[in-house]
């Protein structure tokens, strides 16, 4: 106990965070290394006592020469940025040398030097951002390097897999040896063909070039028509410990009836699949705006005779709340000098952000008994079953076709697709297209009840105009 009237010394709570934000890392980066390390050792452990070494082909790849070359590009960029700001400094220290007098522009209680002081902003911008990238693909560069060299270091592990190379953007999937119908995928990444030094001199020698031409250009041309024939199921034998974040090698047949074999290596980690994210076989679809059965649409819905509701959701309300905060600076930037002739730009462009904020934060789709609800920016509009010719998901956005241009209905933005699909989830946007077009068909889907007023969805453009106006006033305030 301390001496009456003496104050014992109480750490302040934001004086713990420090401690207690370092132990929450350290004890997450211990449990990730145990993670990755108990995977590595199940990995060697189904691969057995038995190694082999690196083709020939693969010991001769070598990695991370595009980042290189792109690190070299960006840094000339950040060269050419660096000489042009040292340009406009030197002409300013020869324009501060070249007299005695000084002259003051006077505007109002606004005053300053004729001769500013030199403004490089935008060049040292150019600098730091080439020199930024070219760090980030250097980096990148020798971690390729670094990888490829560890993987020739010594014999590898060897498994026995089949291997498919993704339709639409090239990923190389592989699954157990033992999996013909592709029902479980293991871990994918992206690889590039190994050509031995050697066979590559017999092929500049001896290959017919007229003929290997016109195969390529046959290919490239069925390819951006898509009409190419899906890729087809190989074996192949995997080099290297197949766990997440390894660098690994397969030597894999060309087609499934040649004997002739090609040698690739990874040029991304290797990744564990996600379930459902690999198409398979022939369920595939060849492109990614074709429809799915309806049958199969219908099977994945939850049946009841409730209501059914789509609204924004997670992927929407990000993309919505990061333009709101890009719309909210807008609106300073444009009144933070006054008045002039960008106001006049000021409805054009408000009027854009608040419609796709809107829809991006709210939208709704409301099926009942005789047709949908759809709630976009401004309006909430009834749809009849008997109207809908056609639903699609278009853009990142769901239309509504009812045969009449006009009379069309549109939801756009409703996400962002593409990074659902890259983050492995299937676009939210895209299944509720597939579903309401599902119910449009199959009578026997749609709910027995009306919505009423509460559910049918309430539009948040006007909401937002009187938030916006209530943001600028604030601004001219605090001006």
């Amino acid at each position: 106990m301390g001496a009456p009237g003496s104050r014992q010394h109480v750490p302040e709570p934001r004086a713990l965070a420090y401690p207690v934000a370092a132990a929450f890392t350290t004890a997450g980066i211990v449990h990730r290394l145990a993670l990755a390390g108990r995977q590595r050792a199940l990995a060697l452990e189904a691969a057995g006592p038995v190694a082999q070494p690196l083709p020939a082909a693969a010991r001769t790849f070598h990695r991370g020469r595009f980042s290189f070359a792109l690190a070299a590009l960006m840094l000339a960029v950040a060269g050419f940025g660096s000489w042009q700001a040292q340009q406009v400094a030197d002409a300013y220290e020869e324009r501060a040398a070249g007299g005695s007098q000084v002259d003051i522009v006077v505007d109002g209680d606004w005053a300053a030097l004729a001769a500013e002081p030199y403004d490089a902003f935008g060049w040292e911008l150019l600098v730091l951002g080439g020199a930024a990238a070219a760090l980030g693909f250097f980096a990148n560069g020798v971690d390729g390097r670094t990888r490829s060299a560890r993987l020739r270091r010594r014999p590898l592990p060897v498994l026995r897999v089949l291997v498919r190379e993704g339709h639409e953007d090239g990923r190389t999937w592989v699954f157990a040896a033992d999996d013909p119908g592709t029902l479980r995928p293991i871990l994918h990444f992206h690889s590039l063909l190994a050509i031995d030094e050697e066979d590559e001199e017999e092929e500049k020698d001896g290959g017919d070039d007229g003929e290997a031409d016109a195969a390529h250009l046959t290919k490239v041309r069925q390819i951006l028509t898509g009409d190419d024939p899906p890729p087809p199921l190989r074996e192949a034998v995997l080099y290297g410990a197949p766990y997440a974040g390894a660098e690994v090698a397969l030597a894999a047949r060309v087609d499934a009836d040649e004997p002739e074999v090609v040698v690739e290596c990874s040029v991304t980690a290797v990744k564990p699949a996600v379930p459902g994210l690999v198409a398979r076989g022939p369920k595939r679809r060849k492109r990614k705006t074709e429809r799915r059965p309806v049958e199969e649409i219908a099977a994945a819905m939850t049946p009841g005779p409730g209501l059914r509701v789509w609204k924004a959701h997670g992927f929407s309300r990000a993309v919505g709340l990061v333009l709101l905060v890009v719309q909210g600076g807008g609106i300073w930037a444009m009144l933070d000098d006054g008045p002039s002739w960008s106001w006049l730009w000021l409805p054009v462009a408000l009027s854009w952000l608040i419609s796709t904020v809107a829809t991006t934060l709210t939208w709704r789709i409301t099926a009942d008994r005789d047709g949908l609800w759809v709630t976009g920016a401004w309006r909430v509009r009834r749809v009849e079953w008997d109207a809908i010719t056609a639903v699609r998901h278009h853009e990142d956005g769901i239309r509504i076709g009812t045969g009449q241009g006009h009379d069309n209905v549109d939801l756009a933005p409703t996400g962002w697709a593409w990074l659902e699909r890259r983050l492995g989830h299937e676009p939210y946007a895209v299944r509720a297209a597939d579903e309401v077009w599902a119910l449009h068909l199959d009578p026997e889907l749609r709910p027995a009840e009306e919505a009423p007023t509460a559910r049918q969805g309430m539009p948040a453009g006007p909401p937002l105009v009187a938030l916006s106006v209530l943001w600028g006033a604030a601004v001219l305030l605090l001006l």
